[in-house]
């Protein structure tokens, strides 16, 4: 068994995404007094601890991955005073809330960058500043120091008139990067975490990791270019680089490590349950490999396994849903603990993205391997991404392209609100007008209807979500196999407890298969949870 202090080695996970979960005044927009209302929702679906997208100030260019204030929450979302309700709340249901920290960047709307924009004392470095280079052609005009592109496409770098430098935006132009290689940006950091683990938070998902560092300047205060990637002829787009000085930097798992050490000592002074890290990092293997710890020192508690989204989609077959659970399982290091993450608000929903045939099969995967589970909301349901017009997107990394390519870039479909029930606006919102539109299907995908519906998404999540509280599931060994190609077997055992057997059809035809060519199985076996689409019921089984 574990202490109750290691709650995380076994947790299940919901990101909430703050905007489109509940609306609880009637302006189309999700706040934290939705949550609360609805983390009844959350504990009687089996979560045990819930991460929200940033709801702290800010001037929402991203959505509140642009923060103007680190220490205050959105007014939209709500007051602190909300917020302390909903942490009363969770505590007495026993969810854990765990918190989006953004610490590459802040809003430009920032009082920090103001200053810094100012040069005012002990903010003058905050930023990455730089004074550009003068223009051949015309010796008044500056041009960008080099050639970085930002993730959200085009130069990465902004003139700012009043400073009259450029600074370094890794992201969205109104997302100015943090200098952290500036000693008083690392402890303001450190500061930020440890007054919202004072207001009652059980850790934080730390977003874009990698990018937290850049190459240091050269002798003469300049940054090299980066070389090109070949992979896209489009010299505004992100990927037309290879990210040799803006990514990956040796010096951010020293930050990581450094945040750890600010959880743990927290934990040792206060008491009380481990406060945990889980880590945003779309890198190779080794590298995510190193932000658990170096041996010397530990990192994150949960560096996410992106590997599901990175290498599986709708032509993947079962040796390829192996392959990448072996892949994790096999690089991990000893004593620590996987996690399995299929979506977020950044990635298209399971249903559009595998198919609406794989909803459950994907719950069924990620919720019977061991360790740590992590849902987006809405996946539980089977919500589908919503097709949004060029008029209605709102996300900046779509608007900053144009209307004939904006879809491949748009992160709206996946954002849209949550569906609770028939009612108005899926009963997320008293409103007709929502931030993002509701997704026309959601008289029939919806909380209210799966709840009443014994084969439904919900209620294969929810029997799933019952069998990770055994301890088979909990500490039992895992073992993968593949039968035709087309079948992934997953097989959970622990001596002395029932043994529990997978079975995914990744194909589209029906399979037949024999589980004792492999494993020693009991006469009677027993179907414990079923998809959707199977012909099986749940219930006693015998060979024939």
């Amino acid at each position: 068994g574990q202490s109750d202090s290691e709650w995380w080695q076994t947790a299940s996970f919901y990101q909430i995404y703050p905007r489109s979960f509940q609306d609880s005044n009637g302006d189309g927009i999700g706040d934290l007094n939705g949550i609360t209302k609805r983390l009844e929702y959350l504990k009687e679906i089996g979560i045990t601890a819930t991460w929200l997208s940033p709801i702290f100030k800010s001037p929402m260019a991203d959505f509140g991955y642009d923060i103007a204030d680190f220490y205050d929450i959105q007014p939209e979302y709500g007051t602190m005073e909300d917020f302390d309700k909903l942490i009363k709340k969770s505590k007495e249901l026993d969810i854990k809330i765990i918190l989006d920290f953004v610490p590459n960047h802040s809003s430009d709307e920032n009082e920090w960058f103001i200053k810094s924009a100012n040069r005012e004392k002990n903010f003058e470095d905050f930023y990455v500043w730089h004074p550009g280079r003068v223009d051949p052609n015309n010796s008044s005009l500056r041009l960008p120091p080099n050639n970085w592109i930002s993730i959200f496409t085009k130069s990465a770098w902004q003139y700012n008139e009043h400073r009259k430098e450029f600074y370094l935006h890794q992201f969205a132009v109104k997302q100015p990067d943090l200098n952290y290689r500036n000693p008083l940006v690392v402890e303001e950091m450190k500061n930020v975490l440890r007054f919202w683990l004072d207001r009652g938070v059980s850790g934080f998902r730390i977003d874009a990791v990698p990018h937290l560092f850049e190459i240091e300047k050269d002798k003469n205060g300049n940054y090299p270019d980066e070389p090109l990637s070949g992979n896209t002829n489009d010299s505004n787009d992100w990927n037309y680089l290879n990210h040799i000085y803006t990514k990956d930097m040796p010096e951010t798992l020293d930050m990581v490590y450094q945040w750890r050490e600010v959880l743990d000592s927290y934990k040792k002074q206060h008491g009380g349950v481990s406060r945990v890290m889980l880590t945003e990092s779309y890198s190779a293997i080794d590298v995510v490999m190193k932000y658990y710890g170096d041996g010397n020192r530990e990192g994150s508690h949960i560096p996410f396994n992106f590997f599901f989204i990175e290498q599986i989609n709708n032509n993947s077959d079962a040796n390829d849903y192996k392959r990448t659970i072996d892949f994790w399982m096999n690089n991990m290091p000893k004593n620590r603990i996987p996690n399995w993450v299929v979506g977020n608000h950044d990635q298209n929903r399971v249903a559009s993205r595998l198919g609406t045939d794989r909803i459950d099969i994907v719950n069924m995967i990620v919720l019977t391997l061991p360790g740590v589970s992590i849902t987006y909301n809405g996946e539980e349901i089977g919500m589908v991404d919503v097709w949004i017009s060029w008029n209605d997107t709102v996300d900046p990394a779509a608007c900053n392209t144009n209307p004939s390519v904006y879809e491949k870039y748009s992160r709206d479909p996946e954002r849209t609100p949550f569906q609770w029930d028939g009612t108005t606006s899926a009963g997320f919102s008293s409103n007709t007008k929502t931030w993002l539109p509701v997704a026309s299907n959601y008289k029939d995908v919806n909380v209210l209807v799966e709840i009443a519906t014994p084969k439904s998404h919900l209620n294969v999540y929810m029997s799933l979500m019952r069998a990770r509280s055994t301890p088979t599931m909990k500490y039992g060994k895992l073992l993968t196999e593949v039968f035709n190609d087309k079948v992934l077997v997953i097989f959970r055992e622990l001596s002395g407890a029932d043994s529990y057997v997978t079975i995914c059809n990744i194909g589209d035809r029906t399979e037949t298969i024999d589980l004792r060519n492999t494993r020693k199985l009991p006469a009677t076996l027993e179907y414990y949870s079923v998809s959707v689409s199977s012909n099986h019921k749940p219930g006693l089984w015998e060979w024939m």
